[in-house]
């Protein structure tokens, strides 16, 4: 059985790559800070018939990395590694925090570093899905740190992609609009979410296309 390690699993577009892998006859890793959200994922893929290890970590620690593939069973090998978990801050710059840009780049830079690195030490195939996001792609007003999180991200997943292309392992680089998720509760950055795709959507077409393309941008509905 073949197996994906994801990421921010316990809500929002993790919840749906997990529940969409499991459906394809993948065993699921579920990353996630909150056991409680895990747990609840874990009983919805098990009812189903699928199978599920919930992996409980602040990716903040500097040994999450090592310890979230720890925690993969040694009869398992990782063949997808996504990583989805980010955390957004938005507003002036004049307003922001030294608090919010450490967690930003904590959680959106250098923890896919990290997991991506002990992805390619301990297997020599497989492939690596970076949920970057347009942020990824163009600056946007009252997002500047979130989008330099992003833009680093999306440099150091393009270089991968260039340092791995002559191995069996695969980077898939998505680019999407912002979702209607949990995302952004407590925040009023996005007055009209009803224009943003579901994550459910949004994760279909990431799992589709990334059987076969290398760069995915998946634009708001309106």
């Amino acid at each position: 059985m073949k197996s994906v390690l994801i990421t921010g699993a316990s809500s929002g577009l993790g919840k749906e790559f997990a529940l969409l892998y499991s459906e394809k006859g993948y065993k699921i890793y579920a990353h996630g800070r909150s056991h409680s959200k895990l747990a609840t994922l874990q009983n919805k893929i098990e009812s189903s018939g699928g199978q599920v290890q919930i992996i409980t970590a602040d990716l903040s620690d500097r040994d999450a990395a090592s310890s979230i593939f720890a925690a993969v069973s040694d009869t398992d090998t990782v063949d997808i590694l996504i990583n989805n978990a980010g955390v957004g801050y938005f507003g002036p710059l004049s307003t922001s925090t030294s608090a919010e840009l450490e967690e930003m780049v904590t959680t959106n830079v250098f923890a896919p570093i990290s997991l991506t690195k002990e992805f390619i030490t301990q297997y020599d195939q497989g492939k690596i899905v970076n949920i970057i996001s347009t942020a990824g792609l163009r600056g946007k007003v009252n997002e500047s740190l979130y989008v330099a999180s992003k833009f680093a991200l999306r440099g150091f997943a393009e270089s991968m992609q260039k340092e791995l292309a002559s191995t069996n392992i695969s980077i898939v680089n998505a680019y999407m609009g912002g979702m209607d998720t949990p995302f952004w509760e407590g925040s009023d950055h996005i007055a009209d979410r009803s224009r943003l795709r579901s994550p459910r959507e949004v994760a279909q077409l990431i799992v589709e296309r990334a059987e076969s393309e290398l760069e995915i941008i998946i634009e708001s509905k309106k």
